[in-house]
């Protein structure tokens, strides 16, 4: 009996991972790669770069977050203690899969009224955080409300998340080429009080 549920075990686990992976594979084949392009001249001339996200995204950005100040550059998670008053010159970059999360709404709205730049991440080029921003990324995932399995059957954004890091590595990945360090450069930049 052990053997009978281990092996049923493996194989859902086995499905989930392709369903996930193939879900990943449709969806990098629909990216606007010229929207994620245009990023990366904002994101080098920004004086500070202020993180924001909510939950799980949240998450994403705050690993977003680290791999930039890893790269060199000056980073902030809003709602941190030792995040300072964004001015013009800094960069606020937000991810929202509905791009109505009030909390961070108001964020993007304080960043325009200081002068500052709004990159957004979201699945709604319509919303008002997309309306914002000097430069919106649509991941064409489902918004965690959705429940239409044709986008996603994962459940609640999974793929808005797992995409957001995903592009944002890619990201990371073409600033660190286009800087040239090594990665013992980089590493010295790495938390050493872990």
């Amino acid at each position: 009996m052990k053997n009978i549920l281990e092996n049923r075990n493996r194989k859902l686990v086995e499905s989930a991972m392709n369903t996930i992976v193939n879900e990943h594979i449709k969806l990098v084949g629909a990216i606007h790669y010229d929207e994620l392009a245009a990023l990366v001249p904002t994101i080098e001339n920004a004086e500070h770069i202020f993180i924001m996200g909510a939950g799980r995204t949240g998450l994403m950005m705050k690993a977003a977050g680290m791999r930039l100040m890893h790269l060199g550059f000056n980073v902030h998670v809003v709602g941190e203690i030792t995040a300072p008053a964004i001015k013009e010159g800094d960069v606020l970059i937000v991810g929202s899969g509905s791009g109505t999360t009030s909390g961070i709404v108001r964020a993007a709205e304080t960043a325009k009224t200081v002068g500052a730049g709004i990159i957004c991440f979201t699945t709604n080029k319509e919303s008002r955080l997309a309306l914002l921003a000097e430069h919106t990324v649509v991941i064409p995932a489902a918004q965690k409300q959705e429940r239409d399995e044709t986008v996603s059957k994962q459940y609640a954004g999974s793929l808005f998340e797992q995409s957001l890091l995903l592009m944002f590595d890619a990201l990371i990945q073409t600033l660190w080429e286009l800087d040239g360090s090594t990665a013992s450069e980089l590493w010295k930049r790495h938390a050493n009080m872990e």
